[in-house]
């Protein structure tokens, strides 16, 4: 007897959303990438200070007319409804009330543990929504890594990666390829360096 194989089911945005509104995922850390529903890690005390770090150096940073969002989703397309560490949108959070940002001109994830998962699925979902500026605050090696420059590739995980990367340590300074005025002291964004486990 032939069988057929399982096929995973894959979820659009708006099947996602309903749910989240019925409360269905209630206290379930999920995240809608690529049509599949993911479980994120748990955030550790290290992983934890160094997004607070990102968002105060950002933050201070910012011209008047930008928000700073915390662990909270973006549209990113149908398919895709994930929940970056920062995500750097214009106006202000009322612009927000009806329907999650869809381009951000920045997003950063704070990585430990999910450094290799920020690089390539992370890493080509925001390529393949053609976000021009994609940063990673390795905690490992204690760099900033700028990712730019959005390009088709097959080998890609989702068909997208980016052309450009970049990386800065803590004696240089970054600035959003949006917000040429907004330069971020790579130091400002590191937690003091330790031994210490998260995501």
């Amino acid at each position: 007897m032939k069988q057929t194989p399982f096929t995973p089911r894959r979820w659009t945005r708006a099947e996602y959303d309903l749910l989240v509104e019925q409360g269905v995922f209630e206290d379930e850390p999920l995240e809608l990438l690529g049509g599949q529903l993911l479980v994120a890690e748990p955030k550790g005390p290290y992983h934890a200070t160094g997004v607070g770090k990102v968002t105060d150096g950002i933050r201070a940073a910012l011209p008047p007319g930008w928000v700073v969002r915390v662990q909270l989703s973006i549209a990113l397309d149908d398919e895709s409804e994930p929940e970056p560490d920062i995500a750097v949108v214009a106006g202000t959070h009322d612009d927000y009330l009806d329907d999650h940002p869809a381009r951000p001109v920045l997003v950063v994830e704070v990585a430990h543990s999910s450094l290799r998962f920020d690089r390539s699925r992370k890493g080509s979902a925001y390529a393949r929504a053609g976000l021009s500026d994609y940063w990673i605050v390795n905690l490992v090696d204690r760099l900033v890594e700028v990712y730019r420059e959005p390009v088709p590739d097959p080998a890609a995980r989702y068909g997208w990666r980016y052309g450009s990367m970049q990386t800065f340590g803590p004696g240089d300074v970054v600035v959003p390829l949006a917000l040429p005025s907004a330069s971020v002291a790579v130091s400002d964004l590191l937690p003091r360096s330790a031994d210490k486990g998260g995501t």
